[in-house]
């Protein structure tokens, strides 16, 4: 499976597959779209998310929902994101009480 990291500092990941991305955030996952092949995904970095929201490059959204209110932290939609329609596609509960809720943007 293929990788990718974005970085301004790494320059050899030593992982194997793994591309870093560096420069032109968008513009590298717009080029990454039109290519075949599987679906892309962003794990743990909310810049990295905040920057696809603001340039409408964002599909989906899988959330995780967990059974606890912390009361602070950041948000996942940027004060100055435009509405954003969604379409229920999935939501399932586990046991722990944690829920996915699958959301497909419908433009």
């Amino acid at each position: 499976m293929s990788k990718y990291v974005i970085s301004s500092t790494l320059d050899d990941p030593q992982w194997e597959n793994t591309t870093v991305l560096r420069d032109n955030l968008a513009g590298e996952i717009k080029r990454l779209k039109e290519q075949p092949g599987g679906e892309l995904g962003v794990t743990g970095s909310i810049s990295v998310v905040h920057q696809l929201i603001n340039a409408a490059l964002v599909d989906e959204y899988r959330l995780f929902v967990y059974p606890v209110v912390i009361g602070k932290g950041r948000r996942l939609f940027p004060d100055n994101v435009a509405k954003l329609n969604l379409n229920l596609l999935e939501a399932k509960q586990f046991r722990s009480g944690i829920s996915l809720l699958c959301y497909q943007v419908h433009n």
